[in-house]
């Protein structure tokens, strides 16, 4: 059985025993996490979409760990002028392993 979920502003696939980063959760570890925006619930034989969430479904996360992403470099620069400006980013992430889908 696998799921689409929405969170923090973005859609997941998940299933059961997976690990999945999401953007910041703000949920300390160790804790239960239960997203219920769920969009599409699918088996082999079966599935529910939603419109647009399923009525019911829910899935249920453990949070592993609050992380930071790859750092990327953003650079900037005008041409001719002399300025530049060189800046690194490292996102802050959730660390979840899905639990259960209920349907």
């Amino acid at each position: 059985m696998y799921a689409i979920i929405e969170a923090c502003g973005k859609q997941y696939t998940v299933r059961e025993g997976d690990v999945v980063y999401m953007e910041k959760l703000g949920v300390e570890a160790g804790e239960q996490v239960t997203f219920d925006k769920v969009l599409f619930v699918g088996t082999d034989s079966d599935s529910k979409v939603g419109a647009p969430y399923v009525e019911g479904a829910a899935v249920t996360a453990k949070v592993m760990d609050n992380v930071k992403g790859k750092k990327i470099i953003v650079f900037k620069y005008k041409p001719k002028k002399g300025y530049r400006k060189k800046q690194g980013h490292r996102q802050p992430l959730t660390k979840v392993q899905i639990e259960t889908i209920k349907a």
